[in-house]
């Protein structure tokens, strides 16, 4: 084999330089696309969590809203002792209350399913593990360095 048929070749041996180069630039995308994935998962839970937090607040405010119509019909109530108009702010109230319970389940519900980034954790635990068992080619010890120690053993 010529010196050209062996530069040819592809995956012909690489320069030092070349090998940290193209190693950088794996690393560096695979540190890309977890992030990506990352990303991808996050803005999912953070949906959510928004819709849940959205529920509660409605929740709360209708639970606010009637406060004071609950207050007006225990009032109006105390002062007719009777079915009238206080009747009906108690409907109104107790609506209200139901309201706000059925809003609160649906609250609840949309926060149970928020969950961590699962796929990027496993992609991220598979790589370290990947990432951990290569082990550095191996190379021919010329006779000058015979007597030099490696460093990684």
């Amino acid at each position: 084999m010529s010196a050209t048929d062996h530069a040819a070749t592809p995956g012909a041996e690489r320069t030092l330089g070349q090998l940290v180069a193209s190693a950088t630039a794996e690393m560096s995308a695979l540190v890309h696309d977890e992030i990506a994935l990352a990303k991808v998962e996050i803005k999912q839970d953070v949906k959510r969590a928004g819709i849940g937090s959205g529920a509660a607040i409605v929740a709360g405010v209708l639970l606010l809203f009637s406060l004071p119509v609950l207050s007006f019909a225990a009032a109006y109530g105390i002062h007719n002792l009777g079915l009238g108009l206080a009747w009906s702010f108690l409907i109104v109230g107790g609506a209200f209350w139901l309201l706000a319970g059925l809003i609160g389940l649906l609250a609840v519900a949309k926060f149970k399913k928020v969950k961590p980034p699962v796929k990027t954790i496993d992609s991220v635990k598979q790589t370290a593990a990947l990432v951990g068992t290569v082990k550095p080619h191996p190379r021919s010890v010329s006779d000058n360095a015979v007597g030099v120690a490696r460093s990684s053993s």
